[in-house]
């Protein structure tokens, strides 16, 4: 085993500073007491233990990540991919959509990917938790950040969303950010759409939490009752799950996309380019990828990277079901592990499910674990890794710890854990 893995399956210290992660939590007057209220309401959100990976692996995920870039902006993929989504996914305003997060598993020969999601939530509480976990211990203080890239990461957050205005508005002024979702104040990771509020209103801005269905669309541009009268919102962060906007509540975002009158992102483009599921299929494919004309060695990298997937079809019902125990069941437009199902975990009437949606089957890729502590016993948990990203460029690098058949954060001693890349 490298240094990583001994670290992980070997060490359960906890380094997690409390009041350090209130500090990081609680950035503004408005979060006051933010820390105290996550804790009963997500007791199993944040692990007090870090994950180790190996710098090797990070490089390697950084060079999936621009393999994956390079392809995805040939025209013969961009064709396939918004050949099958509606109408709404082919209109291209110019932004490329914040947080696309690239989730792996981590094996002995390499990174693993999972899944591309084109909304990847959890960005800045995983920022807030990697600045409050101390070094265990002298010999690991300079791996744990050597480039000091968290205390640079706000900033990064909010450039990226400004780069996104430039790139629909030009040299506009940017004025007004809402964070949409349905029902906001009900979501799971709501916390932290009032942190993106506190943070865009530290960078000048006036920012607001704002459900999808209070949204009205007049006078050719788009407007929130907790706005000031008359005034238009500029830009959404769209955090919401209906990705081509077809839910008759969320029609005045979808005319207001439309009409190239507000600068929404991420977008219903970027999940028909990166997310949809089916995706996986043609990465997987490398004799489709060589008639695309990707190069030869981005086409040994996503065969090392990408496990194979294939549609789910009624021709292939027997050939799939007699394998199904090397397999992983995924809704093509599914999201956060809902549907999805483990082949050797199937029953016969989740089967029938499966062949009557819409699904595709992805070679099983076991996570790699991470030893914790939970109470006075220590405890393996699987874990996951997620890159959240801007147009290729890794920004952070994140982990989940759980327990079950997918990720969740039920598990004691898991969930979101920040990553040390140790040589």
């Amino acid at each position: 085993m490298n240094l990583a893995d001994t670290l992980n399956l070997g060490c359960a210290c906890q380094t997690l500073s409390l009041p350090l992660l209130r500090e990081q939590l609680e950035t503004g007057p408005a979060l006051d007491g933010l820390a105290a209220r996550m804790t009963l309401s997500h007791p199993h959100l944040f692990s007090a233990s870090a994950v180790f990976m190996d710098s090797g692996m990070a490089l390697r995920i950084q060079q999936a990540v621009s393999a994956i870039e390079r392809v995805v902006a040939l025209p013969a993929w961009q064709q396939q991919a918004l050949a099958r989504a509606p109408a709404i996914a082919a209109q291209d305003h110019g932004p490329a959509g914040v947080f696309m997060g690239y989730d792996f598993h981590l094996t002995g020969p390499g990174p693993r990917l999972i899944e591309i999601n084109s909304n990847a939530g959890g960005a800045l509480l995983n920022a807030a938790v990697a600045r409050a976990h101390s070094a265990c211990c002298n010999a690991m203080s300079p791996v744990a950040d050597p480039r000091g890239a968290l205390r640079l990461l706000d900033e990064v957050f909010v450039d990226m969303f400004r780069k996104e205005w430039v790139a629909q508005r030009g040299n506009a002024s940017l004025r007004t950010v809402l964070i949409v979702d349905d029902a906001p104040a009900q979501q799971y990771l709501a916390p932290e759409f009032d942190m993106f509020r506190e943070l865009f209103a530290a960078h000048g801005l006036t920012a607001r939490v704002a459900d999808a269905r209070e949204l009205q669309w007049h006078g050719g541009s788009l407007h929130h009752p907790d706005l000031p009268p008359g005034t238009a919102v500029d830009l959404v962060y769209n955090r919401l799950t209906d990705f081509y906007l077809q839910d008759d509540t969320h029609q005045a975002l979808r005319m207001a996309h439309e009409a190239g009158a507000v600068v929404l992102t991420p977008h219903p483009r970027t999940h028909a380019l990166y997310a949809d599921k089916r995706n996986l299929i043609a990465l997987s494919d490398n004799n489709l990828l060589a008639q695309w004309g990707v190069s030869e060695a981005d086409r040994a990298l996503l065969s090392a990277v990408v496990p194979t997937t294939q549609r789910v079809s009624a021709d292939k019902a027997d050939a799939l079901w007699a394998h199904r125990r090397g397999l992983f069941f995924k809704p093509a437009a599914g999201f956060g592990a809902r549907a999805a199902y483990r082949g050797d975990k199937l029953t016969r009437r989740v089967w029938g499910d499966i062949m009557a949606g819409d699904y595709v089957a992805q070679a099983l890729v076991p996570p790699s674990e991470r030893l914790v502590r939970v109470q006075d016993d220590t405890q393996r948990l699987k874990l996951d890794l997620r890159a959240y990203t801007y147009r290729g460029e890794v920004q952070l690098l994140a982990a989940r710890t759980w327990t079950g058949q997918t990720t969740n954060f039920r598990t004691e001693g898991g969930g979101f854990a920040p990553v040390v890349v140790v040589p």
